[in-house]
């Protein structure tokens, strides 16, 4: 069975590839895919402004689609900018875990939402 870090590093590759044969590493430094990634993270917003809460979960099949399209967009610049960087998503997510799971232990947090310092 494949794991999903095999996902991801197959993902990572395609993406490389995909730049590499349009020459556009060039383009791709940790600064610009940074602006990209934000940029594209403000579009899934957009999506979700003047929104309420409940609408926000029923969304009509074309609205989810754009979402799906956006989120896609942020997940590639994700993994290009990791690569150039050359950081590994899933120890660094593993690692982010861990950190707060510390920083917010159940029985202090349980279903409060503010923020670390705020405890």
């Amino acid at each position: 069975m494949m794991s999903s870090n095999d996902s991801l590093e197959r993902l990572r590759q395609r993406l490389a590839e995909f730049a590499t044969a349009r020459d556009w590493a060039q383009f791709h430094s940790p600064k610009n895919l940074a602006m990209a990634l934000i940029g594209e993270t403000a579009e899934v917003i957009e999506h979700f402004q003047w929104l309420t809460e409940e609408q926000s979960y029923h969304l009509s099949p074309d609205k989810k689609q754009a979402v799906s399209h956006e989120l896609a967009d942020v997940l590639i610049y994700l993994i290009r900018m990791a690569d150039r960087l050359d950081i590994d998503l899933i120890t660094s997510a593993q690692a982010k875990i861990k950190i707060n799971e510390n920083r917010y232990p159940i029985e202090q947090v349980k279903g409060d939402a503010r923020r670390a310092e705020e405890y």
